[in-house]
């Protein structure tokens, strides 16, 4: 519970400090009307503290962000909705919204008396340079009194978020070539895919066209069965980011990590534009299952926007879910640091014969850190391990420009450079 003395400002405890000096000076001297002083003095902040409301008022607080989702430095508005519910008049309050710096500086304004039932509509600008899910609120109510003796900071806890999509680039027109069973082309309905049937008969259902009806698998089985019509194949593509704390240098907004998302998501639209079913493999879509289902744009950008590095994040635990992929064919898409040849040694062995698997390897010297040696060999080493196993890869460094690392990277064969 606060304090009343907390309560008070610089001012009121002067005035009851000084009050209660002069009472007792009075008092002392045998001056009456010093005395009356006084206790005028101390009775001021008393009384302020007395008529000052120390309850939250019951007011319901409702935002709306326009645009939804945001991209970097695009500018947002959100409207913000003050509804007084409880059944007395609101005293008149300086409110502050809290919000994370990144989105520019906090709003103030002046919150007026409200009746109950009334509304308030305030309006301001967010934006930020970086992706995130950043918070709106609480708002932070604070209030005077007329003789400024008073201060009391109360919080309406209402909390809304907006989120700011990664960075994404344009990374051309040209097609995806693929070199496996999943990866181009139409196959048969009879061949497996995720999420889809994996026979070209089923049993009927209501509205088939009778001369579908298969009737060997119908005599076989004891009840109708139709032709399934073979479609065209949904190629799939498995994107990896390495999300290792550990492995990307620096802190706070690191270069190497927002450089990895920002491929991560962009080739992420670049494959779903091409028709292909999206798997997103991190720490996070791992915790929760999500990784094993295919997800549409929206969903990759979204979980993008919230990832953050990990400090219990490993390697080799994202390249054993990601064998589970690459057993049925699958495109491969990784961003990974070039800082232990040990933990892309375990990622290398996912590449089945036959299929493809491409990479960007962050150099973490050029983006400002350094790399562990393994076993005395060069810090290149990493790269060519996966190269030696069949993977496309290109190095990139802060300066490297993600178009041109993709055009690179996915018409190579090996490894592929590109200085800082």
């Amino acid at each position: 519970m606060t304090s009343p003395w907390s309560l008070l400002t610089t001012r009121g405890k002067a005035f009851a400090l000084i009050g209660a000096v002069v009472v007792a000076a009075g008092i002392v001297l045998g001056y009456p009307d010093i005395t009356r002083i006084g206790l005028v003095l101390v009775a001021l902040p008393v009384l302020a503290l007395v008529l000052m409301p120390r309850r939250t008022p019951k007011m319901r607080v409702l935002r709306e962000v326009d645009p939804v989702r945001l991209t970097p430095d695009e500018r947002g508005t959100v409207d913000v909705r003050f509804t007084n519910v409880s059944g007395r008049t609101t005293p008149i309050y300086l409110a502050e919204e809290h919000l994370d710096y990144r989105l520019g500086d906090r709003p103030r304004f002046v919150l007026p008396r409200m009746v109950h039932g009334e509304e308030k509509r305030l309006r301001y600008a967010v934006r930020s340079r970086h992706r995130g899910a950043f918070q709106l609120g609480p708002v932070v109510l604070r209030q005077r009194d007329p003789f400024g003796l008073t201060f009391l900071s109360l919080q309406l806890s209402s909390r809304s978020e907006v989120l700011v999509l990664p960075r994404l680039h344009a990374l051309g027109g040209r097609r995806v070539r693929g070199t496996s069973r999943g990866s181009e082309g139409e196959m048969p309905q009879m061949v497996a895919l995720h999420g889809e049937d994996d026979v070209s008969i089923r049993s009927y259902r209501d509205g088939d066209e009778l001369r579908r009806v298969h009737w060997p698998a119908t005599a076989h089985r004891g009840e109708l069965m139709v032709r399934q019509e073979d479609r065209p194949a949904r190629r799939r593509a498995l994107l990896l980011l390495d999300s290792r704390d550990s492995a990307h240098p620096g802190t706070g907004t690191r270069a190497s990590y927002e450089w990895a998302v920002s491929a991560i998501a962009s080739v992420a639209r670049h494959l779903v534009s091409e028709g292909f079913v999206v798997h997103l493999l991190t720490d996070a879509s791992l915790r929760d299952g999500t990784a094993d289902h295919q997800i549409d744009l929206d969903a990759v950008l979204s979980a993008l926007a919230r990832v953050q590095p990990e400090e219990d994040s490993r390697l080799d635990r994202l390249a054993a879910a990601a064998a589970s992929f690459t057993a049925g064919g699958v495109l491969v898409v990784a961003a990974v640091v070039a800082d232990d040849e040990d933990a892309l040694r375990n990622l290398a062995a996912i590449r089945q014969p036959g299929s493809r698997a491409m990479a960007f390897v962050l150099d973490p010297v050029k983006f400002g850190g350094t790399a562990r040696r393994s076993g005395g060999r060069d810090v290149q080493a990493p790269t060519t391990t996966l190269a030696d196993s069949g993977w496309q890869t290109v190095v990139v460094g802060p300066h490297t420009e993600i178009p041109a690392a993709w055009v690179s990277v996915s018409e190579v064969t090996g490894v592929a450079g590109w200085s800082p």
